[in-house]
C-alpha cells in the first residue's frame, strides 16, 4: 500500500492553528512510514489479511458540548440525545458515575458532570470542546505521551482524530466515583479516531471508564494518554466491546511521576482483529503502576496485546497480569517487555500472562521479555497456556456437578484473579455477563 486518499482536515475557524499544524505533520509521518508487511517482530503473529485502509472513510466528528451548560451543541443524528443507540444507553446504565459522556460517530451526544466537581475545577468533556474552551491546557498535554510517529497507526490517528475524551482534575481534588465515557460508532465503512487525554495535578485522584461499542464493518484507531501528576492516582478502564466485524487499533501510553499510582485495565472481547500497544513509563521514584488485561475471544477473532513496562527511575514498582480464555478458532497474541534502565535501581517488576484454551483449535502465543541494565532489581515474568485439566472436571463431577457447570466454574475461577482487582463494581458485573455470553458455558 503506497497511496491513501484520506482527506486532511481543512483549516477550521474553531480548531487552533497548532492542532492543524500537528495534523499536517502527522500525515507526513504516516505517508513516510512503511505499511506493516508481517516481517516486523511486532506484526509477525498478527497479519492484516483482508484489511484495506482505503475502504474506510473517517467521519467528520461532532461540534462538542457547551463546557458550562452540559447540553449537546448541534449533535447531528444519530448523535441526538433522543436517539442514542440502545447499546450506549445500556452501557451508561451499568456504571454508577458522577459524570457521563456519550459520543456517537464523533458527536458529543450526552454530557453530565456533578456540579460540585465542576465548581472545584474538574473538567470532563469531549476533546473537541476542550480544544476550544481550554486551548492552553490541552496544548500543554496533548501529544506528550504518545508520539506522533510511535507507529503508523498513531501517525494516522494524529492526522485524523475525530472524537475524544478530556479529563482534568486540579490539585488535591479526589473524585470518589467513576467518570464514564461511551464511544459508539455506526455500522458501515467508517473510521473512528478517538483520543483520550487524562491529566491529574498533584494529590488528585480520578477513575475513568471508557466503553467502545458498535462499529460493525468499520475500523477504530484510538490513542490514550494518561498523565498522573506527583502523588496522584489514576484508575483507567478500557472496555473494547466492538462488533465482531470491526478492526481495532489502539496506542496507549502512561507517564508516571514521583509517588504517582496508576491502575490500568483493558477488557477485550469484541472486534474481528484488535492490535493494542500499551506502554507504561515509570519516570519518578515511588511510582507504582498496575496493568491488568482480560480477553475472551471466540470464533475466528484475533486479539493482540503488546505491553511495555519501562522503568526509568529508581524505587518504582510495576505489576502486570493478563489472562485470556479462548474458544473455537480464536487466537491471542501477547508480547510483553520489561526494560529497566541503568539509573532505575531498586526496581520491582512483575509480568505474567496466563491462557486457558477451551478448544483444541484455539491458539495463544505468549512472548514475555526482560532487558535489565541495573544490578539491584527484582524482576519476574512468566507465561502459560493450556486446556482445562480433566482431573479438575472429574473432581467437580464427582461432587454432583454436571460437566457444563464444572467447566463454567473453572473458567470463572481462572478469570476472577483479574476481575476481583477491578475497582468498579458495575464493570465487574458487566465482565461476568460478557464472559458467560462469550464462553457459552
Amino acid at each position: 500500500m503506497t497511496t491513501h486518499t484520506f482527506p486532511i482536515p481543512a483549516a477550521s475557524p474553531v480548531e487552533p492553528t497548532w492542532m492543524l499544524d500537528l495534523r499536517q505533520k502527522a500525515w507526513r509521518f504516516f505517508e513516510e512510514m512503511p505499511w506493516p508487511t508481517g516481517n516486523e517482530e511486532t506484526w509477525r503473529r498478527t497479519r492484516l489479511t483482508g484489511f484495506r485502509l482505503e475502504d474506510y472513510r473517517p467521519f467528520a466528528g461532532g461540534t462538542g458540548v457547551e463546557p458550562s451548560g452540559g447540553q449537546p451543541a448541534k449533535a447531528s443524528t444519530p448523535g441526538d440525545p433522543a436517539t442514542l443507540p440502545a447499546e450506549v444507553e445500556k452501557s451508561l446504565s451499568e456504571v454508577e458515575s458522577v459524570g457521563e459522556l456519550a459520543i456517537v460517530d464523533g458527536a458529543a451526544a450526552r454530557y453530565s458532570l456533578d456540579p460540585a466537581l465542576a465548581a472545584r475545577g474538574v473538567i470532563f468533556t469531549d476533546l473537541d470542546t476542550a480544544c476550544r474552551a481550554y486551548p492552553e491546557l490541552v496544548q500543554r498535554h496533548f501529544n506528550t505521551a504518545v508520539a506522533t510517529d510511535e507507529n503508523k497507526f498513531s501517525a494516522l490517528h494524529y492526522a485524523l482524530w475525530n472524537s475524544g475524551t478530556f479529563v482534568y482534575v486540579p490539585r488535591n481534588v479526589t473524585i470518589d466515583k467513576p467518570l464514564q465515557a461511551v464511544i459508539s460508532q455506526s455500522a458501515g465503512k467508517l473510521a473512528g479516531m478517538h483520543h483520550t487525554l487524562v491529566v491529574t495535578e498533584e494529590g488528585a485522584a480520578v477513575t475513568l471508564v471508557e466503553d467502545f461499542v458498535g462499529a460493525a464493518g468499520g475500523m477504530t484507531n484510538s490513542v490514550v494518554e494518561l498523565l498522573p501528576g506527583v502523588n496522584s492516582q489514576v484508575h483507567y478502564l478500557h472496555l473494547q466491546n466492538l462488533a465482531d466485524t470491526a478492526w481495532n487499533f489502539s496506542t496507549q501510553r502512561m507517564l508516571l511521576t514521583r509517588d504517582s499510582l496508576l491502575r490500568y485495565f483493558i477488557g477485550s472481547w469484541g472486534s474481528r482483529l484488535s492490535k493494542n500497544w500499551i506502554n507504561m513509563e515509570l519516570n519518578g521514584p515511588g511510582s507504582h503502576g498496575e496493568l491488568l488485561g482480560l480477553y475472551v475471544p471466540g470464533g475466528r477473532q484475533h486479539l493482540d496485546h503488546h505491553t511495555n513496562q519501562l522503568h526509568k527511575s529508581p524505587h518504582a514498582t510495576s505489576d502486570l497480569l493478563f489472562k485470556g480464555a479462548l474458544k473455537d478458532r480464536a487466537r491471542s497474541v501477547y508480547q510483553g517487555y520489561v526494560k529497566v534502565y541503568p539509573q532505575a535501581q531498586k526496581t520491582n517488576a512483575y509480568q505474567a500472562n496466563r491462557n486457558l484454551m477451551l478448544s483444541k483449535m484455539a491458539r495463544a502465543d505468549s512472548i514475555p521479555g526482560l532487558e535489565i541494565e541495573a544490578d539491584d532489581v527484582r524482576c519476574t515474568h512468566g507465561a502459560t497456556a493450556g486446556q482445562i485439566p480433566e482431573e479438575y472436571i472429574f473432581y467437580l463431577m464427582a461432587r454432583g456437578i454436571d460437566r457444563g457447570n464444572a467447566e463454567r466454574m473453572i473458567v470463572q475461577g481462572f478469570l476472577e484473579e483479574v476481575i476481583d482487582r477491578i475497582p468498579v463494581e458495575g464493570v465487574r458485573s458487566k465482565l461476568e455477563t460478557e464472559i458467560a455470553r462469550k464462553v457459552g458455558l
